[in-house]
């Protein structure tokens, strides 16, 4: 659940924090206040893309940060422990900051991280829908992509687009036994060479960073041992050494202190510094025990690295990047060697097809079950939509060709009217139409998300009067299970929300900015009013019976 946000100088706010309770959350203001851009801050905090366009005008940089409660969340957790990102147990700081030449940095519980891993946090956090969602669902790759996601197939998804691509490598790999004999069989031999040479380098993942910190500690073992001794008779074993010296003045002090009670504080500074002095010299007596003075292993750790050396640069690449050539070479090599043997590159390719037809057998069977099951739960959605006996389907038709995509078509149908035939999405819905449609999956599929917070960005445009207040009362229902958060310029939605935050745009000296303000009853009913627009006092009274008929 998010807790709080906060942004500095990010497009036209300055400075803006609010803080956010469980239940359903309403953003409201008059258009162009700037409401979306706070769920844009939200974006970018759990990895959207980001520009220097987003630093406020006459700022530097844009800060953004954001807290979550995460208790509950062992995966995100474990998650966070193995990344080293861990923080407070059941909290989540995530910041970030975009300076005016668009370099963005990331930190996640203070540390820094990269865009990757902030975004793999933010997928167990927040789930946003915009207000232009309605317009990719008109994208067959769209449809597919959210029946993946609602039938929790991402990852048989991923497996039939791999075993895809490893069937085609292969079958390419057949043609060009056919095209290109002699040039194989000499690209055979030579990389056969070469993988049995880097063979005989036995090489290590991560050697050369262990290996080059071996060979400094190796080449620099008699200074390092010097610069301990030396400083461990600085502290306790010379004449006029450190730690005696602290130990009579930390004596001298204490006695004196008995007479004036103000010295104990620095007494007592004084005999920290002792214990960490002492603590300091048994971890250096130690040190100069463990270092290693060992001619032959030096001389061993520098052939390793010239070999290395030789052998980088005979291969153009970085010494640690060999392992990774190696294994690249060696899987050419076993490529070229099956396209030498026809029967084996045979089978192989027969493997492969096999293990793609399984895979997108798999994914298969996730699809059929889920598009029957979302097609009923968005049709029953549709229903308190203004589209009463409106029908939603999602079509699964066998392609001629399977893909990497899987064996099938997916196309979403809707029938606006019980009289009408399904028809693909893209053909028949008019604007308003699309509008609701979208909103009904969006509420279905923010049903099945397992993560805390959702957010929805307008996505009630194009609907109002009865409808807008079945959507707010979805929306609060949801708001039991998760936290949700709404932009929204409808009143009747607005009123069903358990809070309701303004934002409103200032001017000062000629400069654009914005403020967002947690609305009481009162001023509650005067931002509902404002929504509803009317006479005044007719409008405040609607907007009263509004708030007291959720």
């Amino acid at each position: 659940m998010l807790r709080a946000l906060a942004v500095r100088d990010f497009v036209i706010f300055e400075r803006v924090e609010l803080e956010t309770g469980a239940g359903f959350t309403v953003l409201s203001g008059e258009t162009g206040a700037g409401k979306s851009i706070l769920v844009d801050a939200i974006e970018l905090l759990v990895g959207g893309r980001g520009d220097a366009a987003v630093v406020r005008e006459g700022a530097e940089r844009a800060e953004l940060s954001c807290e979550f409660e995460i208790r509950n969340k062992a995966r995100l957790e474990k998650m966070l422990a193995d990344a080293g990102l861990e923080g407070d147990p059941g909290t989540l700081i995530l910041r970030r900051t975009i300076d005016r030449s668009g370099r963005s940095r990331c930190f996640v519980n203070g540390h820094a991280a990269t865009l990757a891993q902030l975004k793999a946090v933010g997928e167990h956090l927040v789930d946003i829908h915009g207000q232009h969602e309605h317009q990719s669902l008109l994208r067959p790759a769209a449809q597919r992509e959210l029946l993946d996601a609602h039938a929790g197939a991402q990852e048989q998804a991923r497996a039939c687009a791999e075993a895809w691509r490893a069937w085609q490598r292969l079958e390419a790999l057949a043609l060009e036994a056919e095209q290109q004999f002699a040039r194989r069989e000499s690209e055979r031999t030579e990389l056969a060479d070469k993988v049995a040479e880097l063979k005989r380098l036995a090489l290590k993942d991560d050697e050369w960073d262990a290996l080059a910190a071996q060979h400094q500690r190796l080449a620099h073992g008699s200074s390092l041992l010097a610069g301990a001794q030396s400083s461990l008779e600085a502290l306790s074993e010379a004449d006029g050494a450190c730690l005696p010296q602290l130990s009579a003045v930390a004596s001298r002090l204490r006695a004196l202190s008995e007479h004036d009670a103000r010295l104990a504080a620095i007494v007592a500074m004084l005999e920290s510094a002792e214990a960490q002095a002492a603590e300091a010299a048994r971890e250096l007596r130690g040190y100069a025990s463990r270092i290693d003075l060992d001619p032959e292993a030096l001389r061993e750790a520098e052939s390793r690295i010239e070999a290395l050396h030789a052998a980088a640069r005979k291969h153009r690449v970085r010494p640690p990047e060999l392992p990774q050539l190696a294994g690249q070479l060696a899987l050419r090599l076993k490529e070229l060697e099956l396209a030498a043997s026809p029967e084996a590159l045979q089978r192989e390719t027969a493997a492969a097809a096999e293990n793609y037809g399984a895979a997108a057998k798999r994914l298969s069977a996730k699809r059929k079950g889920a598009a029957l099951a979302l097609g009923r739960e968005v049709t029953q959605a549709m229903q308190g939509l203004a589209m009463a006996g409106g029908r939603f389907s999602i079509s699964l038709r066998a392609l001629r060709e399977p893909g990497s995509t899987g064996a099938e078509e997916v196309e979403f149908e809707v029938a606006s009217h019980p009289s009408l035939p399904l028809r693909p999405l893209a053909k028949v819905a008019s604007g308003g139409e699309l509008s609701r449609v979208s909103l009904a999956i969006q509420l279905v599929a923010a049903r099945e998300s397992p993560v805390g917070t959702l957010v929805f960005d307008e996505v009630d445009s194009g609907i109002g009067g009865a409808v807008a207040e079945t959507v707010g009362r979805s929306l609060n229902k949801l708001g039991r299970e998760r936290q949700v958060l709404c932009v929204t310029h409808l009143p009747q939605v607005a009123a069903q929300g358990d809070d309701q935050w303004s934002v409103t745009r200032t001017s000062s000296r000629g400069r654009i900015g914005c403020s967002v303000t947690r609305l009481g009853r009162a001023a509650r009913i005067e931002e509902l009013a404002r929504m509803l627009g009317g006479s005044a006092a007719t409008a405040r009274r609607h907007a009263a019976e509004l708030l007291d008929a959720r």
